[in-house]
């Protein structure tokens, strides 16, 4: 069996964008019934506290696309998580330049996930974080996240 490929979401707490990110990944690998071990999907924050629960607004939009991200706990980023990683992809251009300071050898598996998906180097690269705006701002998050991971899993997996 081939190794499976390891990607991580990386935001500042990981408790909306990288939780959201993960959940939305994982159901797309199902939907697309890859195998279970085919990849694995991970999130961490830069600036997360271990445990923590992911915010209940977006608990709550995931739960509107019958996701349950209910369970999730939040936790620090750390170099052993990426040098195990095939891909990691951050929220944010910030986020990707504090990766790269922690893990310099990452180059060139280290993205916005915007900036892969898209193949823009330019521009907006960030998810915008929904944190302290209301549920119709999670649920555009959560549309933008959808969009970007189906067009970042189509360029891993083909």
């Amino acid at each position: 069996m081939d190794k499976p490929i390891r990607i991580i979401f990386v935001c500042t707490g990981n408790t909306c964008r990288s939780s959201m990110a993960a959940e939305l990944a994982r159901a797309k690998i199902r939907d697309a019934q890859m195998g279970e071990n085919a990849v694995i999907i991970e999130s961490a924050g830069t600036g997360a506290f271990d445990g923590s629960p992911a915010s209940p607004k977006a608990v709550e939009a995931l739960k509107e696309k019958q996701l349950d991200l209910s369970g999730h706990r939040a936790r620090r980023v750390t170099l052993e998580m990426l040098k195990e990683a095939d891909y990691i992809f951050t929220m944010t251009l910030l986020q990707k330049q504090q990766i790269l300071y922690l893990y310099p050898e990452g180059e060139g598996k280290i993205f916005t996930l915007k900036e892969f998906a898209f193949e823009i180097s330019l521009g907006d690269l960030n998810i915008d974080d929904p944190y302290g705006y209301d549920l119709d701002y999670y649920r555009q998050c959560a549309q933008q996240l959808e969009e970007a991971i189906s067009r970042m899993l189509a360029k891993v997996l083909c």
